[in-house]
């Protein structure tokens, strides 16, 4: 009780003073922040938040100087290597025994499909290149192309 009085006090007399050099607006926020600590006392709040700090800190201390913590960060540390090894040698072990193209399908597709031809009285219709996005500049490319705009 007399810290968060203290505290208060101090900043509401700091306030004033602020009240005289910066203006009404700064002295009210900085009035507001100094009726917290007091707030704090009187709802509870501040044996809330000192349990909340004290059991971190128990916390921390207990993970930095206890060697059965460290033993268990060093094991859990370790089935993460476990883990990702095990993940590349199984990866490496399916792309081995991957099945080899058959000779079907090895025989280019020229060779696999008859070749048709338009009807006689039909001209051929040029088929569209296909788009590969090889760089970000290709749509406006093709676009002055069509334009004429070299």
């Amino acid at each position: 009780m007399p810290l968060c009085a203290g505290a208060t006090g101090v900043g509401l007399v700091f306030s004033f003073l602020l009240l005289r050099r910066r203006g009404a607006v700064a002295a009210m926020r900085l009035a507001a922040w100094s009726l917290l600590p007091m707030a704090a006392y009187l709802t509870g709040a501040l044996s809330a938040l000192w349990t909340i700090g004290a059991t971190a800190v128990s916390f921390v201390t207990s993970l930095v100087f206890n060697p059965f913590t460290w033993v268990g960060v060093a094991l859990a540390g370790l089935s993460m290597v476990l883990f990702m090894v095990s993940g590349v040698i199984r990866a490496r072990r399916l792309s081995a025994a991957a099945p080899a193209p058959s000779a079907a399908s090895a025989r280019p597709a020229a060779e696999q499909k008859p070749a048709t031809s338009a009807p006689a009285g039909k001209p051929a219709i040029a088929q569209p290149k296909p788009r590969t996005n090889d760089d970000d500049f290709s749509d406006i490319e093709d676009i002055l192309k069509r334009r004429g705009i070299s």
